[in-house]
């Protein structure tokens, strides 16, 4: 019974290797099919509305961070909770938390049933910018990079 596991994880390894895609184009290592670099001034919104991403692109483009994000990605709750889990997230007692930011792949995590408003979203998206601008995890040291992204923000919302 195990070799005839084995036999059949073997085949499908070596024939799996084979349905990979061309372009016609044998030569391998060529400049053509090297992935391009990220590009420093973009980044990816995941699980958004086009509400949501319209508002999280303008007020990043407000707030001119020096460190932008690769990813920001609205997930749901429960989804939310498990990221929390895997990545070992440390909540101070009494604190909830409606995003947040793992710093070795510059992802920032929105819990998307927060229910969060423009104004929030911009204060807390702030926090997180600062967490990728100091390169810490630890909360005063984004706070204190926040400021300016959010006197940024401040400045350009038009007084009621």
């Amino acid at each position: 019974m195990k070799l005839r596991i084995w036999t059949a994880l073997l085949l499908f390894g070596i024939a799996q290797s084979g349905w990979g895609q061309t372009n016609g184009n044998t030569s391998r290592g060529s400049e053509e099919t090297t992935a391009p670099e990220p590009s420093a001034n973009s980044y990816t919104v995941l699980g958004a509305t086009a509400e949501q991403e319209v508002l999280v692109r303008a007020q990043t483009r407000v707030m001119q961070p020096e460190v932008l994000p690769l990813r920001i990605i609205f997930v749901p709750h429960w989804k939310y909770i498990d990221t929390t889990r895997t990545f070992r997230l440390h909540v101070p007692a009494g604190y909830t938390s409606a995003m947040f930011t793992h710093l070795p792949s510059r992802t920032v995590f929105i819990d998307n049933d927060h229910h969060l408003s423009d104004d929030t979203l911009g204060y807390w998206l702030a926090h997180e910018l600062g967490h990728l601008a100091a390169n810490s995890a630890s909360e005063s040291d984004a706070d204190k990079a926040a400021r300016e992204f959010r006197k940024r923000l401040n400045r350009s919302v038009p007084k009621r």
